[in-house]
């Protein structure tokens, strides 16, 4: 009798003993499970099941369900049998600078753009991480990139000439109106400005008012696709080595996401061979600068290309649908700008774009970024980091709370962005008056809380500061020179959270000059 057949025969003999003691096996560790966060409240399935969890986000409604939890059981509840979220600023915060946090393996790991190797975003390892922020760091600030506001420029009037030249309404009784969908139409904005900047050439989709290769459709149906394979814990499945290579983009492919890699991809062989002929002062020429080679370096312009424009596109949707529901907003808005305009604080004339520093210096400009990003943060992933083997506390409103081992903890980015102790009563309305707020110290922590729309310490965004070059010059262009209103105001848009991104479509505006 072979070994395998003596195993089989065992096993069919002792199949109720090997039941039972299974079955005792998992009774004792779900035990284990619940014991070690019983402190912690929660809805009661989540301390033996992430199936709600899961339900929340099959459904596109994680976001929403962490804010309910939270609001209901406290700054800490529990979201699932090991997992943790808060939605304190000050947990937050330390949770992101202490020593001992690293990112989840069950989030980050199946968020990797290519199946087989990390990124600045998918990378565990805080060490690998740390280092390699260090390297590509100074090529987001702005300081090694001498044209980057102007390459911005140039892409805000393909933009404003887009609109001009296809999508503008005359208001006239025999003129049609000519809709713009412009939540496609953003993407197209983004995806320009990081290609531009990463690698020197933008992707030309606002010039040809085309969806490139199905880059944006494609690469939205992999969010979808994303959102469901975590939803149903399958996400390990397109990352490993064999159904990755058969399942996921490559760069080879003639369209969609693959088509965007292998392009990518092409352009930093084409960089890396001609580096000592090159004189541009890039993205790109930045990381191969401090040392960036190879598949590393194609991984971290890639996902330049995808984290800088969603992001981004999310951040303008959000803001432009806010100011259009509210005329007193968006009159006061076109009042700061025109004053701007009339005192030359915007060179070029009609051609011109405002600078970056002259937008920064226009008071209800930079509320009404504030407060969209605050009502509609364009980024809700949970983003949990492990707590440290050894546990850690926490001061939770003025209390310790221990938090053990072992266990994972999450944000609830729209529970802390509508905290009403912080933003007052009124913390679910699009208010930009709240941040003229004359009590210095509510307004310092308010500040504090918004500033973590791009994270905190180690894991801060490093597209910020590009971020917000867009979202100023965007904002103040198209209100300066265009009256929107929402074409279907019963129904705005339709959006679906994908991992913390917000899908977006049939976001109709109707465009007339001003």
């Amino acid at each position: 009798m072979t070994l395998l057949e003596t195993l089989i025969e065992y096993l069919i003999e002792y199949r109720w003993s090997l039941l039972v003691w299974v079955t005792v096996l998992y009774a004792v560790r779900e035990v284990l499970r619940y014991h070690r966060l019983r402190h912690f409240r929660g809805p009661w399935a989540t301390a033996f099941s992430s199936i709600p969890h899961r339900i929340a986000t099959y459904t596109g409604e994680s976001h929403n369900w962490y804010r309910e939890v939270s609001e209901r059981y406290g700054p800490i509840a529990r979201v699932g049998p090991t997992s943790l979220i808060t939605s304190d600023i000050d947990v937050w915060m330390h949770i992101n600078t202490k020593p001992g946090y690293k990112r989840s393996d069950w989030y980050f790991k199946p968020v990797r753009i290519e199946y087989h190797r990390d990124n600045l975003f998918s990378q565990t390892d805080t060490k690998l991480h740390d280092e390699r922020r260090k390297q590509i760091a100074p090529g987001y600030s702005g300081r090694e990139n001498l044209e980057l506001e102007s390459t911005i420029d140039t892409l805000v009037l393909d933009f404003i000439n887009l609109i001009r030249t296809k999508y503008l309404s005359t208001p006239s009784s025999s003129s049609p109106i000519i809709p713009l969908e412009i939540a496609k139409k953003i993407p197209f904005f983004t995806l320009d400005v990081i290609s531009a900047v990463s690698f020197g050439r933008a992707f030309g989709m606002l010039r040809a008012d085309e969806d490139i290769d199905h880059y944006v459709r494609l690469g939205e149906q992999g969010l979808r696709l994303n959102n469901t394979l975590m939803a149903l814990g399958l996400g390990w499945l397109v990352k490993e080595s064999i159904l990755g290579k058969v399942l996921g983009p490559k760069p080879t492919d003639t369209s969609g996401f693959g088509a965007m890699q292998g392009a990518c991809f092409r352009y930093v062989d084409d960089r890396v061979r001609n580096v000592k002929d090159d004189t541009r002062r890039d993205m790109l020429a930045s990381f191969i600068r401090h040392g960036l080679r190879g598949d590393e370096l194609r991984s971290e312009v890639l996902l330049q290309l995808i984290a800088g424009s969603d992001t981004t596109a999310g951040a303008l949707r959000g803001i432009l649908l806010y100011v259009m529901a509210h005329k007193r907003v968006c009159v006061k808005l076109q009042e700061e700008i025109d004053a701007a305009v009339r005192e030359g604080k915007v060179d070029g004339g009609e051609d011109g774009v405002v600078s970056f520093a002259a937008a920064k210096q226009l008071p209800y400009l930079q509320a009404v970024i504030r407060e969209g990003l605050r009502i509609w943060p364009p980024v809700r992933n949970i983003l949990p980091k492990d707590v440290p083997p050894g546990g850690d506390m926490v001061m939770v409103q003025g209390k310790p709370v221990f938090l053990p081992g072992g266990v994972d903890i999450g944000v609830s980015t729209l529970a802390m962005h509508r905290d009403k102790k912080v933003y007052g009563e009124d913390a679910d309305m699009f208010r930009p008056e709240r941040w003229f707020e004359p009590d210095q110290e509510r307004l310092a922590v308010m500040t504090r809380v918004n500033n973590l729309t791009f994270g905190y310490g180690r894991w801060e965004c490093l597209g910020k500061n590009v971020a917000q070059m867009e979202l100023n010059k965007v904002i103040f262009e198209l209100f300066r020179r265009f009256d929107l209103a929402i074409a279907n105001p019963p129904k705005p848009w339709e959006i679906m959270n994908t991992m913390g991104i917000f899908v977006a479509n049939n976001m109709l505006v109707q465009v007339t000059a001003r």
